[in-house]
């Protein structure tokens, strides 16, 4: 079981039935639950053609390594996404859509990396790119989190995030910073362009060669006495942003 991928909880691996049933090795179930909701589960696993093996809630617990499962938890092959960064941008090149991306310089928490890539995905974003060395991997607590949208944005994790940066910039992509010491405000931003949006850590920001090759950098206005906002609930405000001006 080491080499599966936990998912646990029904928002995960109902998102992993619908995108890649064939991925999903082993789905237990919590025994004694027999509510609508777990039978309509159960039906649309079937319906898949994965086996559903009914158990006690004891080993639902073991199996989810203290996540919250609900009474349902999947063992499943890690799904092939987009792996590098070129061959997002290549397959994007046969589409009418501007490239979206975003990048996160420093987020190691994994449920702000959750709450990101849900948010990528609710925002249509077609990468989000982190370090290596200052990110958090694709752990069980951001697979629960992001409520299976580690299954459909591509998450990418580049050893050196400068040189991923300048080769953005080689293929067009326009770069926008968030610093709360920036001159220009979010809505000064062209976010119709091909474009990615660059979100460091909470408290320490960008590192400074991450800030310095931004094209763009912005604030976004706070109003009230806190100074900052969480990173996802910053990246929701930009990527919808984004959103906002491309529809």
């Amino acid at each position: 079981m080491s080499s599966h991928q936990v998912l646990a909880g029904f928002h995960a691996v109902t998102a992993r039935l619908r995108h890649a049933p064939a991925t999903l090795k082993e789905l237990y179930v919590e025994a004694s639950r027999r509510d609508k909701r777990m039978q309509a589960f159960i039906q649309q696993a079937q319906a898949a053609g994965v086996r559903v093996h009914p158990v006690a809630a004891e080993r639902l617990d073991g199996l989810a390594h203290g996540l919250r499962h609900q009474g349902v938890v999947g063992l499943a092959e890690a799904q092939a996404l987009a792996v590098d960064v070129d061959e997002v941008l290549d397959l994007l090149e046969d589409r009418s859509d501007p490239a979206l991306l975003l990048v996160l310089d420093g987020v190691t928490d994994p449920h702000n990396l959750g709450a990101c890539l849900r948010t990528a995905d609710a925002a249509g974003v077609h990468a989000v790119l982190a370090p290596r060395d200052r990110a958090v991997g694709l752990n069980a607590t951001v697979q629960r989190v992001a409520c299976g949208a580690a299954q459909t944005v591509p998450y990418i994790m580049v050893t050196n995030l400068a040189r991923t940066l300048r080769r953005l910039k080689e293929r067009g992509i326009w770069l926008v910073g968030t610093d709360d010491q920036a001159a220009q405000g979010l809505y000064d931003v062209d976010a119709r362009r091909p474009m990615a949006w660059v979100m460091g850590a909470e408290g320490e920001g960008m590192r400074r060669l991450t800030s310095e090759l931004c094209d763009q950098r912005v604030t976004i206005p706070m109003l009230g006495s806190v100074e900052s906002l969480n990173v996802s609930v910053a990246s929701a405000v930009c990527l919808y942003e984004a959103v906002r001006q491309r529809r």
